[in-house]
C-alpha cells in the first residue's frame, strides 16, 4: 500500500544487522549479547518497522505476560500443524518464541524469519517496508482471530481498546446528538501543531461550529439549525498508542512530504480535559511514556528505531560514553606548577619506551605520533611540536638512540644507546631535590583532595541509584544502546523524530519478583528450549573459538642452518628445513616449548624460541620468546609465524645478531670484466663480442655492517672505490643505459665508509659497482668529480631507420627500406644519417633522389614528428636506442632553429600543408613574413593563429615583436595563415542566429495544422506552438568587449548572410541571448559596454527584425499576451507588451497595465503564466504575505522573483471573467502535449524498471526507482 514510502536508506542505520564481526566461514555461532544484556532483532532487509514494533510489545509486561497465558490447550502445537483437523494457532505460537528468545537465550540478535513465514510472507514481503502504523492495526487484528475461541480472546481489546464519544449540540433546541466509536490508537495532527498536548486539545476540546453555508440539520428541529461538534474519550484503555501523522501531501505540488518541525510530547500525561467522565482520582487519567518508535529519513526512504524504557529492569544500563568520563576539577595556578608532569618534560624517554615495548623492537613512524598519544594521552603537534619540530625531524636528530629503516618509514632502537636525560623528580623519595612546600599548601592540597573525593562518592551514589531505577535503551534492530531520558528530546523534530508514542496508566505496578526476573511467568516449556539453545550455542562457540584460535607456526631447526652472508641459510637446499605446527594461539609460550621438546627428543641444552622472517637475503631472527606465562596471541604470534629453534646463543659456532637493527641486505655486486674472451661473431654484432662487460654477484651483509666492512669481506683493497648507482639519472624512465647508451654511478665517499648500510638507506635490490683505480685505464669507465660513467657491451645497440623517399606529412606510399645502423648514447645524429644512406644506396642500388635528407621520429599513431636536430648526439636528442627513424626528404633544424607547420585558411585544409625552418630568436611578425613568402602570399592583411587541441583555429599571436619561445612556441607546433587584421585584445567571439518565426501558425480555430491532424487520427502528436523559435546561423562576429551594444548591431548588419536586410537605424534590431537555443533574455543598453551586458565569448545571440524602433530600460519586462476567446478553448494571436517592472512589480502591477492596454476593469482579469516545458498555466494572484524572522518585515510581492520568475518572452494568458466563466487556460493541443510527455514517462520508467537488476553502478544524483506500492498483510488461519 505505502510502496518504497518508508523504504530504508542505503547508507542508514538498518545496515547495522549485517554489520559485526568478519565471519571466518559459516559455522561461526550467533555472539553473545553485549554489555546491556538485551537482546535486539535482526533485521531481513526491510523490518525495521516490525523489530521496532515487536520490541516495544516485549517490553510491555502486560501484554508479554498475557500472551504466555495462553497454553497448548488453547494454542495448540506447532509439531501438530500438518495434521488434518488440528487447530494450531501459528501466529502466537511463533510470537511466544520469539519472546522466549528475546528474553532468555544468550545471543546477540534473535531472527524474525519463523513468524514472517507465519506471516505468510515471501522473501520480497520480508524486504519491502511498510508502515508501522498500519503494521501496529493489522498484527492486532491478526492476533485476535487467531485467538477466538481462546481464554486470549479479549486481551488485546482488554489492553488497548478505548471509547470515543462524538456529540453535536443543536443551538435553538439544545437536542444532544452522539455517536460512539471505538479506537485501538489515536492519530495526532502534526501540521500546524506544536505539540501532543496542543493536538488533544484541538481534537477533545476545541468544538467546531456548523454555521453559514454549513449548518447541522436538527432532527428534533426538523431545519438547518447552527451547532457545535465536539468529541470526547468515555473510557481508557491501559495502553494508549498516539500515531503521529508525520507524513502528509501536498496537492498543489502532488507529492508527498514529511512534517519536521519541532512536536514536543510530555514523559507523562493527564488525560482528565480529555475525557466525558472527570470525577475520579488523578491517577485514573494519568499516564508515563515507555516507547517511542522513531523513523529516520525522508517521505520516500528511511529507517525505524525504538526508544523503549525498561520497566522490568531486565537490561543492565551503563551511562553512555559521552558521560562515563571522568569528571575532575580545575586546580588552581600555584597547585598546577607543583602537579607531577615528568612525562611532557622531554620527549626521548618516552619514544625509547613506545619502541621498547613492542615485540619486533620498532613502529612506523607515521604510527609513533598515535601510539604517543595514547601513552600520555598528549598529541606531539600540541605538546613538543613548538620545542622540537616534527617528531621525524626529533628522531633524525637524535641518531644516537633511533635509527631509521626503510627510507625512513620505520624506526628502531640502537644496540647501546646513550642514557636518556633525567628528570627532576617531584614527589616521594626525591622531594629533598625541590623547595619543600608550606604547611598551607598541603593543607589546601589535603582539603581539595577530599573535596575531590567526596564529588567522587556523590557521582558513583548517583550511578548506583539510577542503576536500581527503569531506563531507556535504543534498540535499533540487532545493536542495543544505553540513552538518557533527556535524549528524547532530540527527538521532537528533524528528520529523525518521534513517529509513535506508547503511554502506560502510571497505576500499573510490577510486582518485586518481575523485577530483574526474565523467567517471570515464562511457560516451563519455553524456558526448557531456551536453555536447551544455550547449551548449543555455548558449545558451538567453544567449538568455534578452538577452530579460529588454532594458528600454523613453521619451525626452523637450528641443525639444518648456518650463518652465510649476514643471513640464516639451510644447508641441504634440497631437504625442507621447514616443520609445520598446528597449535592454539590461547595456549601459553611454555606450553609451545613443552610441546616442541616432546617433538624434537632428545634436545640438548637449553631452547630459545625467537621469531624469524624470510627475506630476499635469507632468514632473519628478531625478538625471542621469554615469559613462558604469557600466551601467544598476548606475544603477537599470529597465523604462518616463523619461529626459530636454537640454543639462543651460536648455529654452527657462529654468533647470530638478532633484532631489526640487523637485518641483511641483498645487494647486487657489480664488477668488471676486463679479461672477456669469446668467439668471434660476424656482421654487427663483432663489436660486442671483443668489447668488456660488467659481472653482476648477489650478496647479504648485515644491515648494521659499515660500508667498509662490506668492503673489507669483498676482499678488495683500501684503494678501491665503491660506487651507488645515480639515482637523479636512474630515475628517469627507461634508464640512463638505456636511452643514452651509458650508466651513471656516484662514488661514496671516504666519510660513508664508517656509515652502516641501514644509515646510507641501502635496500634488498641495490646495485654496488666495485672498481679498483687501474680500471679507469680502460674505455669502459670515465670518471667525471664523484660521478663515474660506465660503457658496456650491453649499450652499443641500434637504430632502424626506414626509407621512403615519397613520404610526406603522414602520407606513406611504398613498402620502406629497412636498415639496421649501429649507434650508442654518444653517437651524432649525422653520423647515423650517413651511415643510413650508405646502406640504402647498397639496397637500392641507385643513389637517393636529391641530398637534403632529414631523420624524423615516428609516434605511436604512425604519425611523423619534427625533423631531429642532427648536431646532437643520440642521447641529448632525446632519442631512445632500438626505435625507428625515418629518413625523410627536407632539411634538419639547427640547434638554434625550428621546425614549424604551416596551414592557410579558417579551418585545417590537408591540400595546403607546408612546413619551414626559422630561427628561435625571430619574432612573431618576421615568422609571418617568412610564410608568406613560403607560400606565395601577398599583402599585409594577414595574421598568425594557433592550432588548438581539437584541431581547430585557436588564438592569435596577439604580440607581434615577442619572439616564439616567449609565446612557448615549441618545435614541431602547427601555425595558421589567417586573412585579416590582427584583433585587438579583449575581442569577443560571437555566434549570430537570425529570429525567422516564434511558432507555427495558427489556423481559424487556433489550432495548428499538424495537431488537427493529431485530432482527426494521425499518429504524431507535436508540440504546441511553444517549442523553440525558428533561428538561421548568419555567422560568427569578433568584437571588442569595450564596444557598446550599438556597435555590436553595426557590425552584425556587416554579415554576407545579412546584406538582404534592411533596417534604417540600428534600434529596429533587437538583441537576444540564447540559452539552450531558446531565447532567453533581451540584451538591452544601447550605450552598455558588452563586458558590462556580461557577454563572454563562444556566446550566441538572436537578431530579431523590428518595426518601430526600441530602445528597452532595464527594469521593462517583454511578455507576450495572449487574450483567450470567451467560451471556447483558445486564443487571439500573441501580442507584444511592454511591462514597467522599475517601481513595482508586484501582481497588481501587472495586472494593471494589462488592464490599461485591453480597456478592461482590473478585477475582472484572471492571469496565468505558460510553462513550455511542461505544458501547463500557473495561475497568478496574490499570495499570502510572508514576514521575515528577524526583522518582523512583510516580503514584498514579486513577479521577477519566485514562484514565477517572469522574464522576457514569457507567455502571459488572459481571461475576461466579465464574458467568459471558463478559468481553466488549457487548449486541447496542450492536453494532447501532456499526453505525450507523460507516454514518454512512462516509457522511460519501464526502460528503467527493465534495467533495474543490472549490476551497473548507479550514479550520484540520479532519482532513485522507486518499488511499486503493494499492500501490507498477515495471513490468519480459520478458527472459528
Amino acid at each position: 500500500m505505502f510502496g518504497t514510502l518508508f523504504e530504508e536508506d542505503e547508507d542508514g542505520a538498518s545496515s547495522s544487522s549485517s554489520k559485526g564481526r568478519d565471519l571466518k566461514g559459516p559455522e561461526e555461532p550467533h555472539p553473545p549479547r553485549g554489555r546491556s544484556n538485551l537482546c535486539g532483532i535482526k533485521n531481513q532487509g526491510g523490518t525495521c518497522y516490525l523489530n521496532s514494533l515487536l520490541q516495544t510489545l516485549l517490553f510491555t509486561p502486560e501484554f508479554r505476560e498475557e500472551l504466555f497465558s495462553l497454553g497448548p490447550e488453547d494454542l495448540g502445537r506447532l509439531e501438530d500443524q500438518d495434521k488434518p483437523g488440528a487447530k494450531v494457532r501459528v501466529i502466537p505460537l511463533h510470537l511466544q518464541r520469539l519472546f522466549a528468545h528475546l528474553l532468555l537465550v544468550d545471543q546477540h540478535s534473535a531472527s524474525t524469519a519463523e513468524l514472517t513465514d507465519s506471516f505468510g510472507w515471501n522473501t520480497t514481503e520480508g524486504t519491502n517496508q511498510q508502515d508501522v502504523q498500519e503494521l501496529n492495526r493489522i498484527l492486532f487484528s491478526a492476533l485476535e482471530h487467531s485467538l477466538v475461541g481462546t481464554r486470549g480472546s479479549s486481551f488485546i481489546n482488554s489492553l488497548y481498546h478505548g471509547t470515543i464519544v462524538n456529540s453535536i449540540v443543536c443551538s435553538e433546541c439544545g437536542t444532544v446528538s452522539q455517536r460512539q466509536e471505538d479506537f485501538l490508537d489515536l492519530t495526532a495532527c502534526v501540521c500546524g501543531v506544536s505539540s501532543l498536548e496542543e493536538a488533544l486539545w484541538n481534537m477533545f476540546v476545541e468544538e467546531e461550529l456548523f454555521e453559514g453555508n454549513n449548518l447541522y440539520r436538527c432532527a428534533q428541529c426538523n431545519k438547518l439549525v447552527t451547532a457545535a461538534k465536539s468529541a470526547k474519550m468515555r473510557t481508557l484503555p491501559p495502553f494508549i498508542t498516539m500515531s503521529l501523522l508525520r507524513f502528509s501531501f501536498d496537492f498543489a505540488k502532488c507529492e508527498r512530504y514529511k512534517e519536521t518541525g519541532r512536536y514536543s510530547f510530555p514523559l507523562s500525561i493527564n488525560l482528565r480535559p480529555f475525557c466525558e467522565q472527570t470525577e475520579g482520582e488523578d491517577s485514573d487519567y494519568s499516564y508515563e511514556l515507555f516507547s517511542v518508535i522513531i523513523h529516520k529519513g525522508g517521505c520516500y526512504g528511511g529507517h525505524y528505531h525504538v526508544y523503549i524504557k525498561d520497566i522490568d529492569q531486565l537490561g543492565r544500563w551503563e551511562p553512555p560514553e559521552e558521560d562515563s568520563k571522568p569528571k575532575t576539577k580545575k586546580k588552581s595556578s600555584d597547585v598546577k606548577v607543583c602537579e607531577p608532569q615528568p612525562q611532557k618534560d622531554h620527549p626521548l624517554p618516552i619514544l625509547t619506551a613506545i619502541i621498547a615495548q613492542e615485540p619486533s623492537k620498532s613502529v612506523q613512524v607515521d604510527q609513533l605520533g598515535q601510539k604517543l598519544m595514547e601513552k600520555i594521552g598528549f598529541s606531539w603537534s600540541k605538546t613538543f611540536k613548538k620545542q622540537y619540530g616534527t617528531i621525524a625531524k626529533f628522531l633524525q636528530s637524535h641518531s644516537d638512540v633511533f635509527m631509521l629503516l626503510s627510507n625512513g618509514s620505520q624506526v628502531t632502537l640502537k644496540v647501546n644507546p646513550p642514557s636518556p636525560p633525567t628528570q627532576p623528580t617531584q614527589s616521594g623519595d626525591a622531594s629533598s631535590d625541590t623547595p619543600a612546600r608550606g604547611d598551607q599548601d598541603q593543607d589546601q592540597d589535603q582539603d581539595q583532595d577530599q573535596d575531590q573525593d567526596q564529588d567522587q562518592d556523590q557521582d558513583q551514589d548517583q550511578d548506583q541509584d539510577q542503576r536500581l531505577q527503569s531506563h531507556w535503551f535504543d534498540l535499533n534492530d540487532s545493536t542495543v544502546t544505553c540513552i538518557r531520558e533527556s535524549d528524547l528530546e532530540k527527538q521532537f523534530q528533524g528528520k529523525e523524530s518521534a513517529y509513535m508514542l506508547f503511554y502506560r496508566r502510571t497505576q500499573l505496578h510490577r510486582p518485586p519478583q518481575a523485577l530483574n526476573n526474565p523467567q517471570y511467568k515464562v511457560p516451563p516449556q519455553l524456558i526448557k528450549m531456551a536453555q536447551e539453545e544455550n547449551i548449543r550455542l555455548q558449545q558451538s562457540r567453544e567449538e568455534f573459538e578452538a577452530t579460529n584460535n588454532t594458528i600454523e607456526l613453521h619451525l626452523h631447526l637450528a641443525p639444518l642452518y648456518n650463518l652465510s652472508n649476514g643471513a640464516l641459510q639451510p644447508v641441504c637446499q634440497d631437504q625442507c628445513a621447514t616443520n609445520t605446527l598446528s597449535f592454539d594461539r590461547r595456549k601459553t609460550v611454555g606450553d609451545l616449548r613443552f610441546t616442541i621438546y616432546q617433538m624434537q627428543e632428545p634436545w640438548e641444552g637449553d631452547m630459545a624460541l625467537t621469531v624469524a622472517k624470510s627475506l630476499p637475503a635469507g632468514l632473519h631472527l628478531y625478538n625471542t620468546l621469554t615469559d613462558d606465562g604469557v600466551s601467544l596471541y598476548s606475544a603477537g604470534i599470529t597465523n604462518n609465524t616463523d619461529l626459530f629453534v636454537w640454543n639462543g646463543k651460536e648455529v654452527c659456532g657462529a654468533a647470530v645478531l638478532t633484532g631489526a637493527e640487523w637485518e641483511p641486505v641483498l645487494l647486487t655486486v657489480v664488477r668488471p670484466l676486463l679479461d672477456l674472451e669469446e668467439p668471434g661473431n660476424q656482421g654487427e654484432d663483432a663489436c660486442e663480442s671483443q668489447a668488456p662487460a660488467l659481472r653482476k654477484e648477489a650478496r647479504g651483509f648485515t644491515g648494521g655492517a659499515t660500508l667498509g666492512e662490506v668492503r673489507e669481506a669483498l676482499g678488495e683493497p683500501e684503494e678501491s672505490l665503491l660506487c651507488q648507482e645515480h639515482r637523479a639519472r636512474s630515475g628517469v624512465e627507461g634508464g640512463a643505459g638505456e636511452g643514452g647508451g651509458a650508466s651513471g654511478w656516484r662514488v661514496f665517499p671516504p666519510d660513508d665508509m664508517l656509515r652502516t648500510l641501514k644509515e646510507l638507506s641501502l635496500k634488498d635490490g641495490d646495485a654496488l659497482l666495485v672498481l679498483e683505480p687501474q680500471s679507469f685505464d680502460s674505455s669502459l669507465f670515465t670518471l667525471n668529480g664523484d660521478v663515474v660513467t660506465v660503457t658496456t657491451p650491453s649499450d652499443c645497440r641500434w637504430l632502424q631507420v626506414e626509407h621512403q623517399p615519397n613520404i610526406r606529412h603522414g602520407q606513406r606510399g611504398e613498402e620502406p627500406h629497412k636498415v639496421k645502423v649501429l649507434a650508442t648514447g654518444n653517437t651524432l645524429l649525422v653520423d647515423v644519417k650517413l651511415r643510413a644512406l650508405e646502406k640504402v644506396q647498397e639496397l637500392e642500388q641507385r643513389p637517393p633522389a636529391g641530398a637534403a635528407y632529414c631523420l624524423r621520429q615516428v609516434d605511436c599513431t604512425g604519425k611523423l614528428l619534427p625533423p631531429v636536430c642532427e648536431e646532437l648526439s643520440v642521447r641529448e636528442a632525446g632519442v631512445r636506442l632500438m626505435t625507428t627513424l625515418s629518413l625523410c626528404l627536407g632539411r634538419a633544424p639547427k640547434a638554434s632553429q625550428l621546425f614549424l607547420n604551416i596551414l592557410v585558411g579558417a579551418a585545417p585544409s590537408a591540400g595546403m600543408e607546408m612546413d619551414i625552418i626559422v630561427e628561435k630568436a625571430c619574432t612573431v611578425k618576421e615568422c609571418l613574413k617568412q610564410m608568406l613568402d613560403v607560400v606565395g602570399l601577398d599583402g599585409t592583411s594577414w595574421h598568425l593563429r594557433r592550432l588548438d587541441w581539437c584541431e581547430d583555429v585557436g588564438e592569435p599571436l596577439m604580440d607581434e615583436d615577442s619572439t616564439l619561445p616567449d609565446l612557448k612556441i615549441s618545435n614541431g607546433e602547427t601555425l595558421i595563415i589567417v586573412e585579416g587584421q590582427q584583433p585587438p585584445k579583449g575581442f569577443l567571439k560571437l555566434c549570430v542566429w537570425l529570429f525567422v518565426s516564434d511558432s507555427r501558425p495558427y489556423t481559424d480555430n487556433g489550432f495548428t495544422e499538424e495537431s488537427v491532424h493529431a485530432v482527426n487520427g494521425g499518429e504524431h502528436v507535436p508540440l504546441c506552438g511553444c517549442g523553440p523559435p525558428v533561428l538561421r546561423d548568419v555567422g560568427q562576429v569578433e568584437i571588442s568587449d569595450e564596444a557598446t551594444l550599438d556597435d555590436l548591431k553595426t557590425q552584425v548588419l556587416t554579415l554576407p548572410a545579412l546584406v538582404d536586410l534592411c533596417v534604417p537605424t540600428s534600434g529596429f534590431l533587437r538583441v537576444w541571448q540564447l540559452e539552450d537555443m531558446r531565447l532567453g533574455r533581451i540584451v538591452r543598453g544601447t550605450h552598455l559596454m558588452l563586458r558590462k551586458l556580461k557577454l563572454t565569448s563562444g556566446t550566441n545571440v538572436c537578431i530579431q527584425q523590428l518595426f518601430k524602433e526600441e530602445d528597452l530600460g532595464l527594469k521593462e519586462v517583454l511578455l507576450k499576451v495572449k487574450m483567450g476567446v470567451p467560451g471556447e478553448a483558445r486564443y487571439y494571436p500573441s501580442e507584444e507588451l511592454l511591462w514597467d517592472a522599475s517601481k513595482d512589480s508586484s501582481p497588481r502591477s501587472l495586472r494593471t497595465c494589462l488592464a490599461a492596454h485591453y480597456g478592461l476593469s482590473q478585477d475582472s482579469l484572471l492571469l496565468a503564466k505558460f510553462h513550455p516545458d511542461k505544458h501547463i498555466w500557473e495561475e497568478i494572484c496574490s499570495w499570502n504575505q510572508q514576514y521575515s524572522k528577524k526583522k518582523k518585515k512583510k516580503r514584498a510581492e514579486s513577479l521577477l522573483g519566485g514562484p514565477f520568475h517572469l522574464k522576457d518572452g514569457d507567455t502571459i494568458g488572459i481571461k475576461n471573467l466579465q464574458i467568459d466563466n471558463n478559468r481553466d487556460f488549457c487548449t486541447l493541443e496542450h492536453r494532447l502535449c501532456q499526453q505525450r510527455l507523460r507516454e514518454q514517462a512512462e516509457i522511460s520508467k519501464g526502460s528503467v524498471q527493465q534495467g533495474f537488476n543490472c549490476t551497473e553502478p548507479k550514479k550520484s544524483g540520479q532519482a532513485k526507482t522507486r518499488k511499486p506500492e503493494v499492500g501490507l498483510s498477515i495471513s490468519v488461519g480459520e478458527f472459528r
